[in-house]
């Protein structure tokens, strides 16, 4: 599942200036007319690309959030962070595995306090294929995410109703995709209050890094993925379980990002799907005419609707609802952004 993109930006960009606000579904501070010409146009840029400074805002605008009271206080969420796990969790039934799936529900999470409205993305190509995928910068226990988790720390709670959604590819491998909390790096200390899965419970940042996957993000294979003809070519390839670009930057983290309802609890994950929805822009340039409204698939998973570019996208306690076709510019308001 994306994000859409408006909503990439609603969740890091506290003002961490003294009082710190966030965006609110209040008329005040709603998005301008969906469709219309933006008056500025920001700028996404990878990890690696910002300076050290900024990499430090993004993570404390991140804490920032983590420590804010959630705008809805009737749900499960006790932070402002948890909100967007939470919305996740609420949705996933609903947009895995079908139309607006990580695409048109996901792209809008990552902008940060001291890059104003700008979100991040991972480039995964960038890190170098001769050298652990711990040694990129964005597992720097300092400037970055920190690192794996750590074997013996952490323990699944018992699921009597079938809730924790833990999926592994075989039995006995929540040893390894679930291996132990991070214990360095400025999240060593997160608390998780939702997961695994629909469970409600205070846990550790976990993580399971796993090499095997690293497959998915050479350049070759996202150039790849760029070849596809149409988005129902597009959206098929890069959701495959076992060698789309999506599905498998979650195993390569481990942890909680491989649960398919509670994956929004590592910070990566936003970094992650700032990426793909990246792919996904370059997809659409490469052809605007033909791709930029091309849109298909069904609306739920094993539903016989298929997608239309009014279909609406709902985001409890996050934004405004918006429709696909206004999710699908990124030039125009509620968008605004390129890539870099």
């Amino acid at each position: 599942m994306f994000i859409p993109r408006f909503v990439l930006c609603l969740a890091v960009s506290a003002a961490i200036t003294g009082a710190t606000a966030l965006p609110t579904t209040e008329p005040s501070s709603a998005p301008k007319v969906a469709g219309s010409k933006c008056s500025t146009i920001d700028y996404r840029r990878g990890w690696r690309d910002l300076t050290v400074l900024q990499r430090l805002s993004y993570i404390d605008a991140v804490h920032c959030l983590h420590k804010l009271p959630p705008h809805d206080k009737t749900r499960a969420a006790t932070t402002r962070f948890g909100e967007f796990q939470a919305t996740h969790i609420l949705l996933t039934d609903r947009v895995h595995s079908v139309a607006t799936s990580f695409l048109d529900t996901g792209t809008s999470l990552l902008c940060t306090a001291g890059l104003s409205r700008r979100s991040v993305y991972w480039d995964w190509t960038r890190d170098d294929p001769s050298l652990p995928v711990l040694k990129s910068p964005i597992f720097d226990p300092v400037t970055g995410f920190g690192g794996d988790g750590v074997p013996g720390t952490y323990t699944l709670p018992s699921d009597p109703k079938n809730e924790s959604a833990v999926l592994t590819p075989f039995p006995g491998a929540e040893a390894f995709f679930y291996k132990g909390c991070v214990q360095d790096g400025p999240f060593k200390d997160w608390v998780v209050h939702l997961g695994p899965g629909r469970m409600v419970t205070d846990h550790c940042l976990v993580r399971g890094v796993q090499e095997m996957f690293r497959y998915a993000y050479t350049t070759a294979h996202v150039e790849e993925t760029l070849q596809s003809k149409t988005y129902e070519e597009f959206r098929i390839v890069i959701d495959d379980l076992m060698f789309g670009i999506h599905g498998s930057g979650l195993a390569l983290v481990g942890g909680e990002m491989t649960n398919t309802y509670s994956a929004g609890a590592d910070p990566l994950f936003y970094l992650h799907h700032g990426g793909l929805d990246r792919v996904w822009w370059k997809w659409q340039q490469a052809d605007p005419a033909n791709r930029l409204y091309d849109i298909s698939g069904p609306t739920t998973q094993g539903g016989s609707d298929t997608v239309t570019l009014d279909f609406m996208l709902d985001f409890p306690a996050l934004g405004p609802n918006i429709t696909v076709r206004d999710s699908l510019d990124s030039s125009l308001e509620p968008n605004c952004f390129i890539y870099e």
